[in-house]
This record gives C-alpha cells, sequence and structure tokens, in this order.
C-alpha cells in the first residue's frame, strides 16, 4: 500500500462482521487496524488475518473501559498514525438467559451497565477522541454499526437493553455528524444495521454472511465527499430512525 492510504481502526474486529469489514477495506487498499481486546485476542487475530491473505494489523483497544481509551488511542497514534476511518463495530447483546430477556422488568441493572458501558460509552469515547484530529486534518470517516433493534420507528420489547444502547448509538450519530457538518471538513458519521448476520450474536440461522453484513459499513467507510451524512443505512439504503 502507498504511503498515502488511509489508516481504519476497526473496533471488534477479531472475528464476525468485523473481522469481515477489516478484511474489505485492506483489500481495498486500506491501511487497517483491528482494535481488540487483549494481547492474547491480538495474536489470535494476527494469524487469522495472515490465513485469510488480510493485510490487516491488531491493535490492543478494550472498547468496554472508556477511561483507559484515549490513553490506548495516543499509543495507537504514536505507532502507525492518525486514523482516518474509524468503524465503531464492537458490541454486546447480554439480555438475560440465551440473550434476549422477555421483558424490561427482568433486565438487571448490571445487564444494563455492562451493555451501555461496550455499546454506547465505548464509541463515543473514540468519537471525541478521534474527530476532533478529522476534522483539523479536513477528512474523516465514522461509521456506527448499529441494527434496526435501535429503531424508534417500530420499536417493541424484547432484549431492552441492547435496544437502548443502539438507539442512543444512532442518536450520537446524529449529534457528531451535525457538529462536523458544521465544521465544513469532509467528515462523514453515519450509521447502519448489517442486517440479521450468521455470527455468534446473529446465531447460525441467520440469512446473511459476515461479508454480506459487512458490505454497507464498508461503503460508509470509503465514501467520496458528496456522500451523505448522518444518516441511518441497511443495503447501502436509508432507514427510518
Amino acid at each position: 500500500m502507498g504511503k498515502d492510504a488511509k489508516l481504519a481502526l476497526v473496533t471488534g474486529a477479531n472475528r464476525g462482521i468485523g473481522f469481515a469489514i477489516a478484511c474489505g477495506l485492506a483489500a481495498g487498499g486500506v491501511r487497517v487496524l483491528a482494535g481488540v481486546r487483549s494481547t492474547e485476542k491480538a495474536r489470535e487475530a494476527a494469524d487469522a488475518f495472515r490465513k485469510a491473505g488480510a493485510a490487516v494489523t491488531p491493535a490492543v483497544l478494550d472498547v468496554a473501559d472508556a477511561r483507559r481509551i484515549p490513553e490506548a488511542l495516543d499509543g495507537i497514534a504514536r505507532d502507525h498514525g492518525p486514523i482516518d476511518i474509524l468503524v465503531n463495530n464492537a458490541a454486546v447483546l447480554i439480555d438475560g438467559p440465551g440473550g434476549f430477556a422477555a421483558s424490561l422488568f427482568d433486565m438487571t441493572d448490571d445487564v444494563f451497565r455492562r451493555t451501555w458501558e461496550t455499546n454506547v460509552l465505548g464509541p463515543s469515547a473514540i468519537i471525541r477522541a478521534l474527530v476532533p484530529g478529522m476534522m483539523a486534518r479536513g477528512f474523516g470517516r465514522v461509521v456506527n454499526m448499529s441494527s434496526r433493534a435501535g429503531q424508534l420507528n417500530g420499536m417493541s420489547a424484547g432484549f431492552p437493553a441492547y435496544r437502548v444502547s443502539k438507539a442512543a448509538l444512532n442518536a450520537l450519530t446524529r449529534i457528531a455528524a451535525d457538529e462536523t457538518a458544521a465544521s465544513g471538513a469532509d467528515v462523514k458519521i453515519n450509521a447502519c444495521s448489517p442486517g440479521w448476520v450468521r455470527t455468534d450474536m446473529g446465531g447460525a440461522d441467520a440469512p446473511r454472511s459476515p461479508a454480506e453484513g459487512a458490505e454497507t459499513a464498508i461503503w460508509l467507510a470509503t465514501l467520496i465527499s458528496d456522500g451523505p451524512n448522518g444518516g441511518f443505512f441497511e443495503d447501502k439504503k436509508a432507514l427510518a430512525w
């Protein structure tokens, strides 16, 4: 890759959709860092990317520990340079046995707190740490991996902590996109739903492969200058919030 290639950070990229996003971006000529929780996960991810023939470099970043994210990102910047593309992919779904709480009233504070830390506080901390630099340099792309489960349009019961966290991530997307638009910089911040994908979270019965689930995120991560900002997409088409 040339020295002018953009540098992307994809969180939760050691498996599933994140792994597919990282591989897809690397295949398109982007330098890619795969955010993983630990040094052990980094070693495992390095082997997996090597076997996949993808030029992706693991980087330790625990999204669930928002207080340490700025320090971790400073270290990543020293080692690799400034981040041009951010894909906030890491997320958890832990609502009750089997991942699905039957009722909001069955949810515990601990489930809500752990879901919020990974799905909202982590992405928020990373955005606040990286986007000001993107605006200063005049370029940036941010993709927040959301879900139709977070749509207020048609919101229903079931796995409430996850739904609330994805609705909050959508709100974060709109707020951040509005601020970057006001700056005049070529910085685009969007959210997307991957659809129902065969991953540890989605299960074996899901109709989509991780590569199919990654397509819209890769598109948003590589938008041209007149591309959308502050939108919510699936299959490269706008969704209602």
